[in-house]
């Protein structure tokens, strides 16, 4: 799927990797650009329509799913990341609510659009996803749930012709990790693999040095494999002609 006259949504569009992705996908000659945040934002491009969208908010993803008319690429990118040592429940639960459930509901209410069109959803999940980053373990956990809906949700979805796309990050340089002492990926590269990736069909897309290391030991991978073997457990639904 090329990027060029298409419509897109991006969550958690007013900084850092979601505002980059804006930005990328107006290069690349998208026809319209959801951007969508807990904040009002304002974008010089005409083509851009900011959304208020807080990802917990079942109303506000309701009315944000009306507004939006048509849709041919959905970007889960709003996450949270906060440090933790599992003692904090309310702490484990807001991680989920923001990383898991959140990204779900808004799947959910923009699938119709997603179907009509064939469309593309790109959940932006982690590396942490793999293995545990034992600092930030509420964030990981909920990433590793993240992935495994995304796998089931490409499965499920299928049949509809709808491609669903799993992001996995190494460390971005953004608000979320800025304070990590370790080699981070400027927003804009990453941005651009993962339209890459999208344009491409990739499914897993590893897009920054870090991960990339990671991408074809994953490809070739046992639990890669397993996943497709799940995957035909699934009786397809038709696609409409």
């Amino acid at each position: 799927m090329s990027i060029e006259g298409k419509t897109v949504l991006v969550t958690g569009a007013n900084r850092g990797l979601g505002q980059a992705l804006v930005d990328e996908a107006l290069r690349r000659g998208a026809k319209r650009v959801y951007a969508a945040s807990r904040q009002p934002i304002t974008h010089p491009d005409g083509r851009v329509t900011p959304l208020i969208l807080d990802v917990t908010d079942r109303a506000q993803i309701e009315r944000a799913a009306e507004s939006v008319k048509s849709l041919d690429i959905l970007i889960n990118n709003a996450g949270v990341s906060l440090p933790d040592d599992l003692s904090d429940r309310a702490a484990f639960e807001h991680h989920f609510d923001v990383n898991v459930y959140g990204p779900l509901m808004v799947t959910q209410a923009l699938l119709p659009s997603l179907t009509q069109s064939r469309g593309r959803i790109v959940n932006v999940v982690s590396v942490g996803a793999l293995a545990a980053v034992p600092i930030l373990p509420a964030y990981s956990a909920s990433k590793a749930a993240a992935f495994s809906v995304t796998q089931s949700l490409r499965a499920l979805l299928a049949g509809r012709g709808v491609k669903v796309h799993a992001v996995l990050p190494g460390p971005i340089d953004t608000d979320m990790v800025r304070e990590l002492p370790i080699p981070k990926t400027p927003p804009e590269s990453v941005a651009r693999v993962i339209l890459d990736g999208v344009e491409n069909g990739d499914e897993d897309i590893f897009p920054d040095p870090f991960s990339a290391m990671l991408a074809d030991g994953w490809h070739a991978s046992a639990a890669k494999e397993l996943e497709r073997q799940n995957a035909a457990l699934v009786q397809a639904e038709p696609i409409a002609a």
